[in-house]
């Protein structure tokens, strides 16, 4: 199964960068971020603030530059897939390879790897160009200068690739929209690596100038996302034309844009007491807030509109919905001496409210040895007095819909948030296992598909 799929992919690939649409997404993506260190003028705010945020024209380019490659990308899978399966399909050239000996999961397989391999040749060179466009900035006054190294290695290199190309396809016959994909990919990442280090005038940056891991970070996010909507694109052009692919794939796009919004915040429900602005321990000794008997003193950021009482259970997550909260389900006993520093066996592991004077809430924890919750209160908490609600239709449809918020992590960048290894390989993760379940589904659609 592997050799076949293999090879299938290889013919996919091929067949997809000689594709009309690529060197138009390509050329397109390139000239679209050139655009966009002049359109981003028109934020009127500020180019940085003090606090290391990138805010105003800096973030619109961020911004649309690396939308421009997110739909790029799409474009590009949905319409190389369609080539790839809906056409052999209407066509009946698929014939000559179900006829073989090849099963139809390694003809998904092989269609899904050569899409996903041209879609991520023709992301890494838009990429390219959104990186070019970066270190180019923003055109907000007639006075700016031009970047001379991003104007030599990034438009000289796309105008050497077209007049290669076409020269090689006058005088060769070598497929124009081939050769400078082909072409494009090793200048566009050479040609970057030689603009990074120089400023404007050709003076040399500060080292720790030069490359901008958060933004490569976030650019592996988009790739990932874009490798789940060609699995997608696979699964939707075994039944569908290009133009059902395209809607299909561009509504997916939109609603796991808006899946957050319409799903997910029914998925949990809580009704919070209030964002925590400080937090505290009462003694020294109850600052790792593990042991039953510590407590901690936290201030809300305004005053509640649920009423708080002593000896209610606490509850603490990271968002206003009750996601996450820790503990996850607890009931304290109501006759229950909070002045105690010790509890018998048997008191439930779980934290309560010790104490209310107006913003200021004195939280303890109870229980019978150490108890679970997950570390103290931090600034930015979410208190809750009763347990989260889950809604399991909502959660369900919610892990189901591509939720492109999670591959979107330009937001961490602007607001100077590093982005962690771990987050990018929970990212990752989850891609996967879209990817597996658009996979899934072109299998099951593509087995009963009537191929003669």
């Amino acid at each position: 199964m592997i050799l076949p799929a293999l090879t299938i992919a290889r013919a996919t690939l091929v067949e997809g960068l000689r594709q009309p649409i690529f060197f138009v997404v390509l050329f397109g993506s390139a000239v679209a971020q050139i655009l966009n260190t002049a359109n981003a003028a028109y934020t009127f705010g500020y180019r940085s603030s003090a606090a290391g945020e990138v805010t105003g024209d800096d973030k619109m380019l961020l911004d649309v530059g690396l939308a421009t490659v997110f739909v790029g990308g799409i474009l590009l899978a949905a319409f190389i897939a369609t080539s790839a399966v809906s056409r052999e399909i209407e066509n009946k050239t698929v014939l000559t390879i179900v006829s073989k000996p090849v099963s139809r999961p390694a003809v998904v397989i092989g269609k899904f790897l050569g899409v996903a391999a041209a879609m991520l040749l023709g992301s890494i060179v838009m990429i390219c160009h959104f990186l070019f466009g970066l270190e180019h900035g923003v055109m907000s006054t007639a006075a700016d200068n031009f970047h001379g190294p991003v104007i030599t290695f990034g438009a000289g290199g796309l105008a050497l690739c077209v007049l290669f190309a076409g020269f090689a396809n006058f005088w060769y016959g070598w497929s124009f929209n081939q050769t400078f994909a082909l072409l494009m990919l090793p200048v566009s990442v050479l040609g970057y690596l030689a603009a990074a280090p120089f400023e404007a005038n050709w003076g040399l940056k500060p080292l720790h100038e030069v490359l901008e891991f958060q933004v490569y970070l976030a650019c592996t996010g988009v790739l990932i996302a874009l490798l789940v909507m060609s699995s997608l694109a696979v699964a939707v052009s075994t039944r569908f034309g290009q133009v059902m692919t395209l809607m299909i794939c561009g509504g997916v796009f939109l609603l796991g844009l808006l899946s957050n919004y319409y799903v997910g915040r029914y998925a949990f429900q809580n009704d919070p007491i209030g964002s925590i602005a400080e937090a505290a321990p009462v003694d020294l000794d109850d600052a790792p807030f593990t042991a039953s008997g510590q407590s901690y003193v936290v201030t809300l950021e305004k005053p509640s509109d649920r009423s708080i009482r002593v000896g209610d259970p606490a509850y603490l997550g990271p968002a206003p919905n009750g996601l996450a909260v820790r503990p996850s389900a607890f009931e304290a006993p109501e006759d229950i001496d909070l002045t105690r520093e010790r509890f018998p066996e048997g008191t439930p592991d779980g934290m309560v409210v010790a104490g209310v004077n107006d913003l200021e809430v004195t939280l303890k924890l109870i229980g019978d040895g150490d108890v679970r919750t997950y570390g103290p209160p931090q600034p930015g908490d979410w208190l809750f007095t009763t347990p989260t609600r889950v809604n399991w239709g909502a959660l369900t449809a919610w892990a189901i819909i591509p939720n492109m918020h999670n591959f979107w992590l330009t937001d961490a960048v602007t607001q100077a948030s590093p982005i962690p290894f771990l987050h990018i390989a929970l990212v990752a993760f989850y891609g996967l296992f879209e990817i597996g379940a658009c996979l899934s589904i072109a299998v099951i659609l593509f087995q009963g598909r009537d191929v003669g």
